[in-house]
């Protein structure tokens, strides 16, 4: 089977293009490390969900993260240097930042919302609340590999609360949003390390 036209093919298992008398994983983007010898049953419904997580999960990382923790950060920023305030900046610096500050929570929030659905494997209330969708998913992610760290989205959700109510008066506060941005990256990044990478590999094919 030729896949020289990526998009029209789904993901699944197809010949190894290197030859090689096994099954290869394509992802629908690429090619996965994730093999298996001719003769062997494929479990491919498993697997294309997988694979449909990991995509989600994806946006999640690169979209759902940046807009939602950016978005608020501009969001507080701007608002931390309104008219009236110690150090206003100018009107229409602020107006711009606020446009984009929604557009961000905007964008990541449908994100994150998807993210949730796609977790759960059903819609939910905890998908729809703007902002807020970004730490369930999260939650479910620790949930999904085998780790409780409740105390840890609390832990972030109060950082952040810190940093709203607080950056007019410490500056330093605004590591808070980066902080929590790495943080929940590194756990979204290690969900589609183990739907995409070697513990696929093993939890999928395995015989």
């Amino acid at each position: 089977m030729s896949l020289s036209s990526p998009n029209a093919v789904p993901p699944g298992w197809y010949p190894d293009p290197s030859g090689s008398r096994q099954w290869r994983v394509w992802t629908g983007t690429q090619w996965s490390e994730a093999t298996r010898p001719y003769g062997e049953a494929l479990e491919t419904p498993r697997l294309a969900a997988n694979l449909a997580l990991a995509q989600t999960m994806r946006r999640v990382l690169r979209a759902g993260v940046v807009g939602v923790v950016g978005g608020l950060g501009l969001l507080v920023s701007a608002l931390a240097h309104w008219s009236g305030t110690a150090n206003p900046a100018p009107r229409w610096f602020l107006l711009s930042a606020l446009d984009l500050a929604v557009a961000l929570l905007v964008v990541g929030s449908v994100v994150c919302a998807f993210g949730v659905k796609e977790l759960k494997g059903r819609w939910s209330l905890e998908a729809f609340v703007p902002g807020a969708n970004l730490f369930f998913a999260s939650a479910l992610v620790a949930k999904r590999l085998g780790r409780n760290q409740t105390w840890r989205v609390l832990s972030e959700v109060v950082l952040l609360v810190l940093f709203a109510i607080s950056l007019h008066a410490d500056l330093w506060l605004a590591i808070g949003p980066m902080i929590v941005a790495y943080i929940e990256t590194s756990w979204f990044a290690a969900l589609v390390d183990q739907l995409n990478g070697p513990s696929t590999k093993d939890e999928v094919i395995a015989p």
